[in-house]
């Protein structure tokens, strides 16, 4: 017994030390635990707590904080991006004929600084669906949401502890270009239906995260055809949890985009197709409240109406027809 728990120990230990002293030494970065912890938490909170806590209770109003929230994301996302173009060289990552670049260590803390930065942005992802439960919508707590935030928290951090290598940096600066615009939606969305009149690009945001996927995809085989000199455990890792991506978003769009659309009595697209821009906003499967469509919307006063997305209560409502 002591024998075994000396190797449980040694284990333990083997898995507290990463590529550098230094990143060991930086917040949730000391060991395997703090990061678990957390997404332990998030996962108790958003499956079982949350919802217990509000079953009871009235939704909560968070539009101002949501508007805020989404603003700090866009300028969060705008800052990694810039930052990872400046100091990666990625371009000249890419045309090298082995793929990486010769830094110092300075430039590899630089670099690792910026790996921390984005792994800390998976963190604060996760307020993404906290929010929904407090606002009493679980059923956007969908399995593709919640594997979404999990393994992206999980993999930027087992990135930037154990394997960071060049191919890391394209992804962080594509996924962080994807966050600017579509945190921007959200927030312009959560200020309200008069501003639903410059969301008209709304339908376009599931096809924006496809084309990161395939991007990602095929900078990762021309990696891997080339024989760069970076891990190719973290490319395999990379090519084989893209592919799953690229199946949950590309089967979500699939039923979203061409099995609910439907013509309202005017001949257009009007109430589903609605819907379904909603629920496929940013990709990580929202579920509105649902409606019957293929009927006219209606205000209270019996007038006919047109839908627009109310992202703060996450349904279609009606605004009286111009």
């Amino acid at each position: 017994m002591t024998t075994y728990m000396k190797i449980v120990e040694e284990r333990i230990s083997g898995l507290s030390k990463g590529v550098d002293e230094t990143v060991d030494s930086w917040f949730l970065m000391s060991s395997p635990a703090p990061v678990f912890a957390v997404v332990l938490v998030y996962l108790a909170f958003v499956l079982k707590i949350g919802p217990e806590y509000m079953k009871n209770r009235k939704p909560m109003d968070l539009k101002r904080i949501m508007v805020l929230y989404n603003a700090f994301q866009v300028l969060y996302s705008i800052w990694m991006c810039r930052t990872s173009i400046r100091e990666s060289n990625v371009m000249s990552s890419i045309f090298s004929k082995k793929c990486e670049i010769n830094r110092t260590r300075e430039q590899n803390l630089a670099l690792y600084s910026g790996a921390w930065f984005y792994f800390f942005s998976k963190i604060i992802d996760l307020l993404d669906t906290t929010f929904f439960v407090l606002r009493k919508k679980d059923n956007q707590v969908s399995f593709l949401h919640v594997y979404h935030h999990t393994i992206t928290v999980l993999f930027s951090w087992g990135y930037l502890k154990y394997a960071p290598g060049e191919q890391g940096v394209i992804i962080g600066i594509l996924n962080s270009g994807v966050h600017i615009i579509m945190y921007f939606y959200y927030m312009v969305a959560a200020m309200g239906p008069q501003y639903q009149k410059y969301l008209w690009w709304k339908k376009y945001m599931t096809s924006i995260q496809l084309i990161q996927f395939v991007l990602i995809l095929g900078y990762m085989l021309t990696v891997g055809a080339k024989g760069c000199n970076m891990p190719k455990t973290l490319t395999f890792f990379f090519v084989g949890n893209t592919v799953i991506f690229l199946y949950l978003f590309g089967n979500f769009y699939r039923k979203t985009y061409k099995k609910t659309k439907s013509l309202d009595g005017s001949g257009r697209t009007g109430s589903s197709l609605a819907k379904s821009a909603l629920r496929a906003a940013g990709g990580l499967g929202c579920m509105p409240q649902t409606m019957n469509a293929g009927k006219h919307l209606s205000l209270q006063n019996g007038q006919p109406g047109k839908a627009y997305l109310d992202m703060n209560n996450n349904s279609v409502k009606p605004v009286k027809l111009e």
